[in-house]
């Protein structure tokens, strides 16, 4: 479903396997797609899984009435990413849709429970317009 509506995010195959409000658990497997030329997964592909694991999570989590947009991410890419990656968020929940800033944090950890990477988003959420 995802992938239908945001299809670039899609392509990398990810896995929701847990959502609830202020928390989003999702994985991607490690396949050839995804990996770069020192065989191991890309650096974008894992860009990629932080901001679908945190958006998910913050959008799971809003009111209704309120929207969001990413302003900005930080990736710290701690170690080479291979197997299955695991990214985990467990993100602000807005009591309304007053326009506000939140930094939402995404931990990517590999198949052994060590951190390959890490993103801080920069999250703006305010009202929906007409």
């Amino acid at each position: 479903a995802i992938g239908r509506a945001a299809p670039y995010t899609g392509s990398i195959g990810a896995q929701v396997q847990e959502l609830r409000s202020g928390y989003a658990r999702v994985t991607l497997q490690d396949r050839p797609k995804v990996r770069n030329h020192l065989d191991c997964l890309h650096a974008i592909a894992l860009a990629n899984l932080a901001e679908l694991t945190g958006n998910i999570a913050v959008a799971y989590s809003m009111p209704s009435d309120a929207r969001f947009i990413v302003a900005g991410i930080q990736m710290n890419y701690i170690k080479k990413a291979r197997g299955t990656i695991t990214g985990e968020c467990t993100s602000p929940v807005p009591e309304s849709a007053a326009r506000r800033e939140y930094l939402v944090t995404v931990t990517m950890r590999d198949q052994d429970g060590d951190t390959v990477a890490e993103a801080t988003m920069r999250t703006l959420i305010g009202p929906k317009t007409r």
